[in-house]
């Protein structure tokens, strides 16, 4: 009895020593794919950590030769981008793509109409899970004047996004409404004055056209950090300010930018809500 006990055990012993060895040996066949480059400039936010002239030597990331290609970069699986500045204030959006040798990025940035503001490509020096760093020429009558835009990645939360959906579509005042939730019609002087296409892009800049597409106001803008309000700076053409007005945002969404103004700051019970939605209008 004893020796069958030992034979048994042997033999489940030889079993299991052989399935562990299969399972290690299948482990070794899998063979993991290579990530597209793609694949990895899509997989994180990067930060710009630094940069470096012709000669190799540092510049400093506040140096108007480089501070417009610093900030938060998302390039998204969809083939759309963002870029912050440091400060968290969207900077631009669009499209982007790197050539099938992996040596070419590629951005086309965008007005909120889809038109294309400017399109860029730049040359890939590392891109890997850890840095991404590229060339750009920045005087196209000079090879020899260039800098290397150095990126990390970094565990950064895409700020703000309504900054985005302000930027992303024109929007047409489609309605308006009293503090007592009634219509109010458009033309009404209360709140003729608000109506119009309004394009807030992502450089940070505005303009708003009446409904008979006339420019009416542009300048600047700014949506607070918590996403509740919405300040535009409306300047002459010689970039005088003519006025500076914050509005409470209600509801802003893809489909909807509804805000409150109130036109008498000490008589906080009038207001009127102004309602946005989104349109495909090319900016006049």
């Amino acid at each position: 009895m004893s020796t069958l006990r030992k034979i048994c055990y042997l033999f489940m012993t030889f079993i299991s020593v052989t399935a562990i060895v299969s399972c290690s040996n299948s482990n070794d066949d899998i063979v993991q794919e290579p990530f597209t480059p793609s694949q990895i400039l899509s997989s994180t936010p990067w930060e710009t950590t630094d940069a470096k002239d012709a000669n190799g030597q540092p510049v400093n990331l506040t140096d108007p030769r480089v501070s417009g290609f610093v900030g938060f970069s998302y390039f998204k699986e969809d083939g759309t981008f963002t870029i912050y500045g440091l400060n968290d204030v969207l900077r631009s959006r669009g499209t982007w793509s790197i050539s099938s040798d992996g040596k070419t990025r590629s951005i086309t940035a965008l007005n909120p109409d889809g038109t294309t503001i400017f399109t860029r490509d730049v040359e890939i020096l590392i891109l890997n899970k850890n840095e991404f760093t590229y060339r750009i020429h920045t005087d196209p009558n000079n090879a020899g004047v260039y800098y290397d835009i150095i990126h990390t990645r970094v565990n950064h939360v895409e700020p703000n996004l309504a900054q985005l959906l302000l930027a992303s579509t024109p929007w047409e005042t489609t309605g308006a409404k009293d503090a007592n939730g009634q219509p109010v019609n458009l033309t009404d002087p209360s709140v003729s004055g608000f109506v119009g296409f309004s394009y807030f892009k992502a450089n940070g800049t505005f303009t708003i056209f009446g409904l008979n597409d006339v420019l009416r106001s542009q300048g600047t803008w700014s949506i607070s950090p918590d996403g509740k309000t919405r300040t535009i700076t409306a300047l002459d053409s010689n970039g005088n300010v003519i006025f500076t007005r914050d509005v409470e945002i209600l509801v802003l969404d893809k489909n909807e930018f509804t805000y409150r103004i109130y036109p008498n700051a000490n008589a906080p019970t009038l207001y009127y809500d102004i309602i946005h939605t989104p349109v495909q209008h090319l900016e006049p």
